[in-house]
């Protein structure tokens, strides 16, 4: 079966505002479900009963979570799809979920707006509400968000069975140490003509660490990466940071790329030989727990792997720390992208 439909059609360049701003509420969100049980929108300073007894998730990749998806979504559609492999980041996935309404399919409470926003934040990570990975529950998830690595080999086995499709997949780097992940590489070669097979698009999320230290991929030279990606045979594209000009800028050269035709245009041969264009393969730089506290108790949290999980654990029991989780929630602005009435405005 041979199709000769392009990667994407066009790429149209999207409202870079409106990227910004959904990121903001995203991560909003993502703070709020880790945290709050009430006072969802600061509407009074935070207390101690605004916090949830028990403080159960991971926030470090939301943030590249939240970037990747807000970039990548103007592109989604039954035929372009969104697989996230580091599934500990749910509460980032569950907030583009809210946001769009796709979770509303499955849980008529989930309603965006505030009641919808008070289901979302006061059930995730909750007895009998939403789990803190990724799971079977979530609209469209297969497996178990805690088992990292089989992101890109899911992907591949779909868009060979789906050659009509497009998989964006996002990779953590502590998930691509992974024997599962790092194998899955090599199913590129499987792949061959994404014309006749399916088309993925891989992105590495390098935020540089992952739970108790470093990853290796974030300790790799440029160059070093570059190399063995391109052994693989990809052809890497690397966003550095999470401005969306630089993300849109980096995806319109995917698509129009000279190595990449093969995702614009059918295969052709040369003397009797498929030839075999590299695939892209995105970078994503971004610091871990970006946006988050930059420090507490003359420890280093956003850049480190203290951001991994909870990076303020005894917000409800420490005054200061409190302190520092009202400030960082305050920093999104939410009021400017939420309504009580009207729900998002963004």
């Amino acid at each position: 079966m041979s199709i000769s439909r392009p990667f994407l059609a066009t790429h149209r360049q999207p409202n870079l505002a409106h990227i910004a701003r959904r990121i903001r509420a995203c991560d909003y969100l993502s703070v709020a479900q880790l945290f709050l049980q009430s006072n969802f929108l600061l509407d009074h300073p935070l207390t101690p009963a605004d916090i949830k007894p028990r403080l159960l998730g991971h926030w470090g990749t939301c943030h590249g979570i939240n970037v990747a998806y807000a970039n990548l979504q103007p592109l989604l559609s039954p035929d372009n799809l969104f697989i996230l492999g580091p599934g500990h980041g749910f509460p980032a996935l569950q907030a583009n979920l809210f946001l769009d309404g796709d979770l509303q399919t499955v849980d008529p409470h989930a309603t965006p707006d505030l009641d919808g926003l008070a289901y979302l934040c006061r059930n995730f990570s909750w007895p009998g509400g939403f789990p803190s990975h990724a799971s079977p529950l979530t609209p469209h998830v297969i497996c178990e968000g805690g088992e990292l690595g089989y992101a890109l080999g899911a992907a591949y086995g779909y868009v060979l069975g789906h050659p009509e499709r497009t998989a964006f997949v996002l990779l953590g780097d502590g998930e691509l140490e992974t024997a599962t992940a790092l194998s899955s590489l090599n199913l590129v070669k499987l792949l061959g003509d994404p014309c006749a097979n399916g088309r993925v698009l891989p992105i590495l999320h390098l935020n540089g660490y992952k739970i108790s230290g470093p990853t290796i991929y974030g300790r790799k030279s440029e160059r070093e990466l570059n190399q063995l990606i391109r052994g693989f045979g990809y052809t890497p594209f690397i966003v550095n940071g999470d401005q969306p000009a630089t993300f849109q800028s980096v995806l319109a050269t995917i698509f129009n790329h000279p190595s990449t035709t093969i995702l614009n245009h059918p295969s052709t041969t040369t003397s009797n030989h498929l030839t075999a264009p590299d695939h892209p393969f995105l970078i994503l730089r971004t610091e871990k727990g970006a946006t988050g506290p930059a420090s507490f108790h003359h420890q280093k949290i956003s850049g480190n792997y203290l951001a991994h999980q909870i990076p303020l654990p005894n917000a409800k029991t420490d005054p200061a720390e409190l302190a520092a989780l009202e400030s960082w929630l305050q920093s999104y602005h939410f009021a400017e992208l939420f309504n009580p009435k009207q729900g998002f405005t963004l």
